[in-house]
């Protein structure tokens, strides 16, 4: 039966008021632990990299085969319909499930089994892509089916993503994390690589429903994987034994938690605007190619390689290295990093210097990234995680539309170097806000006392 980790930072308590009345924030939030809580931490998971191998091996076969389905619906939605709303309708159907179902998969990652909740996404979301291609074998491929289909996949994801961000802490030990966090960030980008020159290839050499078989067998090799790992229900600290606990209070208790630990709200709050602006050069950049370099198939390509090497070679580094041990210092430096390397994207004339910046940027996005994921899992305790991550999930699902309904229209009226400087300056100013407000002088403090002690 799973634990609070032993670095967990808890709810505020009288101990924690007592302490410090505004703001309880602990070892765990700047990831030093001492030798001894180390090592008890792994022996506590003897299994641990078997796990985690198991558990990373299945989430990757899984990931692979629904990359494959998301590059060609696409793609075949652009070829067939040619229509700018028919893309904007798919990609308010591929988000907004998950950003809307993510409130409700967090609280259900907290009551129950996160192993069973992920097969049972990943068996959902499976039988619907089977069941979109069988209707296409049979002739039926109206725009409403792949509209249903995208929304519903994009419901499991919303079940599925704090089930496993929370269920990762269940199986590597705190003292872990940030390596095992950082392996699987280079997977991740690998896949987009790898992905869209696969689907590419089995799209035009065979059809779509090709892609929508490939997607149901990864998805069977993942939950088959999946069942080979030991996982219970997470022991609830927050409620007595044999007390009943509805579903709404579980919500409002995850609010509740958000609302009064003042140092995870800080980071969610950092994560959710920076996230936001990182939009900007994620998806302004092509059309600045376009632009000012040329429409080259090539260059487009070369960008996006650009991005996703340099973010593998993050994740890479990450993983080796194991980041700073003052986790807020990294998560702060590396917004810092971002505003540079925003400004320089937009004052680049030089093609070849645009790039290097794209593999830089790449580069940076796991330091943030995977450093506040890192952070909040070893903080926040075990059986408030899914919550915790369920918001984070509708930060995530929100960001891509949010993004484009923000910078999409101003990039029509002004010119993508211009809102990629401004992005840059933005970021700058949350570094400002976030380190000057009461909780952000509070976390940086604590890291840095935790960081020189610890």
């Amino acid at each position: 039966m799973s634990h609070p980790e032993p670095n967990a930072v808890s709810d505020p308590t009288a101990e924690d008021v007592a302490a410090d009345p505004a703001d309880p924030v602990g070892p765990s939030a700047t990831g030093a632990t001492g030798a001894t809580g180390d090592i008890d931490d792994i022996n506590d998971k003897p299994r641990w990299r078997r796990d985690a191998t198991i558990f990373l091996g299945g989430q990757t076969v899984s990931l692979f085969g629904s990359m494959l389905v998301q590059y060609a619906i696409m793609w075949h939605l652009t070829l067939e319909t040619k229509s700018g709303s028919v893309l904007a309708l798919a990609t308010v159907f591929g988000f907004l499930p998950q950003a809307v179902v993510s409130i409700f998969g967090g609280v259900w990652a907290d009551r129950l089994n996160r192993k069973v909740l992920i097969i049972a996404a990943d068996a959902s979301i499976a039988v619907t892509t089977l069941a979109l291609a069988l209707f296409m074998l049979s002739g039926t491929d109206d725009l409403w089916l792949v509209y249903a289909a995208l929304a519903i996949r994009s419901a499991g994801a919303g079940i599925q993503m704090p089930a496993v961000s929370s269920l990762l802490p269940q199986l590597v030990p705190t003292s872990r994390l940030m390596r095992v966090n950082g392996i699987n960030g280079s997977i991740q980008s690998a896949m987009t690589l790898l992905a869209p020159a696969v689907a590419a290839a089995v799209y035009a050499s065979s059809s779509i429903v090709a892609i929508f078989f490939v997607d149901v067998v990864t998805a069977v090799i993942g939950i088959g994987l999946l069942a080979m790992i030991p996982v219970t229900k997470v022991l609830r600290t927050d409620v007595a034994e044999g007390e009943q606990v509805g579903y709404f209070d579980d919500l409002v208790g995850g609010l509740r938690y958000l609302r009064g630990h003042t140092f995870v709200r800080w980071v969610l709050g950092l994560y959710a605007v920076v996230f936001l602006l990182i939009v900007a050069p994620s998806y302004l950049t092509p059309l600045m190619v376009v632009r000012t370099f040329g429409d080259e198939v090539w260059k487009l390509t070369a960008n996006e390689l650009a991005f996703s090497a340099g973010a593998i070679v993050g994740g890479v580094l990450l993983a080796t290295w194991g980041g700073l041990r003052n986790r807020v210092a990294m998560i702060v430096g590396a917004t810092f990093v971002f505003g540079v390397l925003s400004v320089g994207l937009g004052l680049s004339t030089n093609m070849w210097v645009f790039f290097a910046f794209m593999f830089l940027l790449g580069v940076a996005v796991p330091a943030f990234a995977t450093t506040s994921m890192t952070v909040l899992q070893e903080t926040v305790e075990p059986d408030r995680q899914g919550r915790v991550f369920g918001f984070v999930g509708i930060v995530m699902a929100l960001a891509m539309p949010l993004g484009m309904l923000i910078f999409g229209p101003l990039a029509d009226r002004f010119s993508v170097e211009s809102l990629l400087v401004v992005s840059g300056a933005l970021m700058f100013l949350v570094i400002a806000v976030a380190v000057l407000v009461p909780s952000g002088r509070r976390a940086m403090h604590a890291a840095d006392a935790h960081s020189t002690t610890g």
